[in-house]
Parts: C-alpha cells; structure tokens; sequence
C-alpha cells in the first residue's frame, strides 16, 4: 500500500469513527509475557506491538495458532499469559461451553465479515437454490446468518440475538441452502458454492480479492464483533496488562492494521462500547 493510499484508508476510518491517538506508555518491570495470536497479517502487527512493549520492560513472546479453538484452551490452561484473535459473542460462547475464566482488557480491531462470491456480482443476482457457506462455530455463523437477514436473504426467528443458527431460519425466500463448515475452510470453498460468509483474516489467508470478490459486509458502526486482547480473570488488574494494551493501543499499531490487512481490518479502541 502506498502512502497517498494509506492516507486516504486512513481518512476514511476516521469518518467512520474509529479513531486513535499515540497514548502514553507505562514502565512495566522487565518481564516475558506468552501472547496466543492467529498466524499471518496479525504477526506483522503483533511486531510493531513487541517493540513498543520492549520500550517499556515487557517482552512480548507470540505463539501462533491455525484455528480459533487453541488459543483460549492455551490460556486457561496458562500455557500463555494473554491471546488476542476475539470478539465477545465468540468468548461468551466459549465460556458457556467451557466454563473459561477469560476476560477482556482492551479492544485492537474490528473485521467486518463479509459475503463474497466468485459467481455472481451482486446480492440481488444470487439464484434461487444458492449453497451459501458459513463458518460453523456458533458466534461466527450466527454473525453469518444475521449478515445474510440484514441483506434481505433471510429471516430469522424473533429474539434470537447473537447467536442464531440455521434451525432459527423462519423465511427463506431464495431457499438458500446453508452449508457450514469449518471457519478455516469456508474461503477456500468459495469456487464450490455460490456465495460464502468469510472472516476477513480467512479470507485473505485464501487469497480472495478484498475488496473486488466481497458482494457486502456487515456494517461497522456499533459493530459488537470488535476483537480484544483477553486474559485470565485473575490477571486482568495485574500491571503487566495495563502496558500490553498500551502497547498496542498506538498510533503506529493503527498504521501496521491498515497496511497489512490493506484497510480491510480497522483500529477500534476508541469509539468501542464499554465491556
């Protein structure tokens, strides 16, 4: 990404309203923390978080994951000592099926999902009977099938919140045929259905063309998909945690999101509601 184009994805966040400002860091005593990431664009990130960490005492060590299910199993079980690859309705289903004492201490990006298509232009020129695949765990196909309602697609059942599944489906005009699969799996499945519901990180892992393969995307402001950095319950008020996430909530962190994710992937510390 060039500059003038950096600066303009930058600009247009701005009007988006998620903004970020360089913000004072705290001294922690020299320390090594584990953080749990997803591999790819996010190790890019987590680099230029490492150095403005090491400025201030604290060695970031990241250990990368293939899919979503290790990293909070690795932190429960304090194989490391924070991870950052979330949102909430994905922690709050995993600390129901679970019973993970996890919790949030500070936001770093949102990703709006999106619907993309190697076979039609347009959501309106989806055919009847079209096989749309989404990701099959329960926040992520739930964030999928309320994408799909809010496109018109479908409708869902009345109250049925984040986490809706295909069972929920009370219309379905197109009688499209939901196919859920493995989150990793759904981008490189694309050529095979007419349409799929990707996770931006997915969809760049499988090389799919953002923005030209994307038909929509769920819409940003108040967004409740904003990812953060999670720790043990214990140690949510430990020092240590106060300078990771000012670590991270920099302005240069912002410049590396908007670079490597190519402004698909937004800042989103600072106009994210409260936890």
């Amino acid at each position: 990404m060039n500059k003038r184009t950096l600066l303009a994805t930058t600009l247009a966040t701005l009007a988006l309203g998620v903004t970020f400002a360089a913000a004072p860091l705290a001294h922690a005593a020299d320390q090594t923390l584990r953080v749990g990431i997803m591999s790819g664009e996010d190790e890019d990130v987590w680099r230029v978080v490492a150095a403005n960490a090491a400025k201030h005492g604290l060695k970031v060590k990241v250990t990368t994951f293939a899919d979503y299910t290790q990293p909070n199993e690795a932190l429960s079980e304090h194989d490391l000592d924070a991870n950052s690859f979330q949102h909430k309705p994905y922690l709050d289903a995993q600390v129901k099926a679970r019973g993970y004492k996890i919790v949030p201490v500070g936001f770093t990006y949102v990703q709006p999902i999106g619907l993309y298509s190697h076979k039609v232009k347009s959501v309106a020129d989806l055919p009847q009977n079209a096989t749309v695949a989404v990701p099959n765990d329960p926040s992520n196909e739930g964030r999928s099938l309320l994408l799909l309602q809010a496109l018109g697609l479908i409708t869902l059942r009345a109250d049925v919140g984040l986490l809706p599944t295909a069972r929920d489906i009370a219309k379905n005009p197109k009688n499209l045929r939901i196919r859920e699969l493995d989150a990793g799996i759904v981008g490189r499945s694309i050529d095979d259905v007419d349409a799929a519901v990707i996770n931006t990180d997915w969809a760049v892992k499988a090389g799919i063309k953002i923005p030209q393969d994307r038909i929509a995307q769920e819409k940003v402001p108040g967004n409740p998909y904003r990812n953060f950095i999670a720790v043990n319950e214990k140690d949510a008020n430990a020092p240590w945690v106060h300078t990771l996430v000012e670590s991270y909530q920099q302005a240069n962190v912002a410049t590396e999101i908007l670079s490597v994710y190519h402004g698909a992937t937004l800042p989103a510390w600072k106009d994210a509601p409260q936890q």
